[in-house]
């Protein structure tokens, strides 16, 4: 995005005013290339002297550029933007890379909510009040994104602060407390065995197991659009989940799910198995690696989410169930699995979690659930009827 307000070009180099209200230079060497200033400048002033300097360099025939970013950086605290790029380029969680959408993300979230503000500033300048202030006029109406690139500010500046050798900051200026949490606006409300039977059944033949397997083995859209053949064991009647695939950029990604807990094999509930035979024979491949659910017009390419919509929407609506996303069928399948008396531990085992926390939600639902066939049975009491065992 770019962000210059003003841009004088100059004899040798060229020099460019921020919206911060700072400089930054950037000359073409001999080489060709372009090489900006490590760092930006308050003044224009110190900006043209920066430039003499490399100009001076090249006349002398001693230019070095890559000696003189890192004596620079020696001598100053990146930027926010310098940092940041080079933060998400190296950031792992627990030992592993980003995932391409949550890189996605990040960097959508940095530079649309981050950069603009934060940018050129030099880390040891930003303060708290800088945050407040960022924060209170950020993403007016999107308490999601607002918390999000909250969240991220607050991480990328914690890694600041926590640098090794030496800290490149002497604390995290981003202590706003429970910004970076937001209440969920959807409340999703799972479906009735009933309602999932209609949506089932308006579903176009190829997509029918798709749905069944969604819900009644809580998978996600990803883990069902790369799971293949070779995952289905019918001897054991269990579905190997190791794989995921996520659109990023257009392209598909395939890659490992969403945690090392995601990578699980799970039991397929019996009354399922007639359909699973049924669209092996019918609508797979041949071979280990024939898709299950492909794309509509390629066997062997993956579905994108859009194909699926345009037959799930129709569907769910048959239903009467219009609020209903596709994901909300894992999460009514996690609750079925909770109201046949599953423990927390099966039930992180069955979702692929690896903390408690998101298991025990569904835990609580079917409490709800609970509650509901309680207050149904007081109605019988109340209700104009025989009396119950006539």
């Amino acid at each position: 995005m770019a962000r210059e307000t003003s841009s004088a070009r100059r004899g040798f180099g060229r020099i460019e005013r921020r919206e911060s209200g700072r400089y930054r230079a950037a000359y073409t060497g001999p080489d060709g290339r372009l090489y900006r200033a490590p760092t930006t400048f308050d003044a224009k002033e110190d900006a043209v002297a920066w430039l003499a300097n490399r100009r001076a360099e090249i006349q002398m025939e001693v230019w070095a550029p890559d000696a003189a970013a890192r004596g620079a950086s020696r001598r100053t605290v990146p930027t926010m933007e310098a940092y940041g790029d080079q933060w998400l380029e190296g950031r792992k969680t627990r030992g592993r890379e980003l995932r391409p959408t949550t890189r996605q993300q990040y960097r959508m979230l940095l530079d649309v909510y981050i950069y603009p503000t934060f940018g050129d500033e030099r880390l040891d300048r930003i303060t708290a009040e800088d945050v407040t202030k960022w924060y209170d006029a950020l993403a007016p109406g999107k308490e999601t994104v607002r918390a999000q690139a909250y969240s991220l500010l607050r991480t990328v500046l914690g890694s600041a602060a926590s640098a090794r050798p030496k800290p490149l900051i002497p604390y995290n200026p981003a202590h706003i407390r429970g910004a970076g949490n937001v209440v969920r606006a959807h409340k999703v409300r799972p479906a009735s065995l009933q309602e999932l039977e209609k949506i089932v059944e308006a579903l176009p033949d190829r997509y029918k197991l798709m749905a069944l397997l969604a819900a009644w083995c809580a998978m996600r859209f990803g883990e069902l659009a790369e799971l293949r053949r070779g995952d289905i064991d019918l001897r054991t009647n269990r579905v190997s989940i190791t794989r995921g695939v996520v659109r990023v950029g257009g392209k598909f990604v395939v890659g490992s799910p969403k945690s090392d807990a995601g990578v699980r094999d799970v039991a397929i509930p019996p009354h399922l198995l007639p359909a699973v035979k049924a669209h092996l024979k019918n609508h797979t491949g041949k071979g280990k690696e024939a898709l299950l659910f492909p794309a509509a017009a390629d066997s062997n390419a993956h579905m994108a989410p859009s194909t699926l919509y345009k037959v799930y929407y129709p569907a769910r609506k048959a239903a009467g169930r219009e609020d209903l996303r596709w994901h909300d069928l894992r999460h009514t399948g996690a609750v079925l699995a909770a109201q046949t008396g599953a423990t927390l531990a099966e039930l992180m085992g069955r979702l692929g979690h690896s903390t408690p926390g998101a298991a025990m939600r569904y835990q609580h639902a079917a409490a709800d659930r609970d509650a509901e066939i309680a207050r149904r049975l007081s109605a019988l009491v109340s209700e104009p009827s025989e009396t119950v065992g006539q």
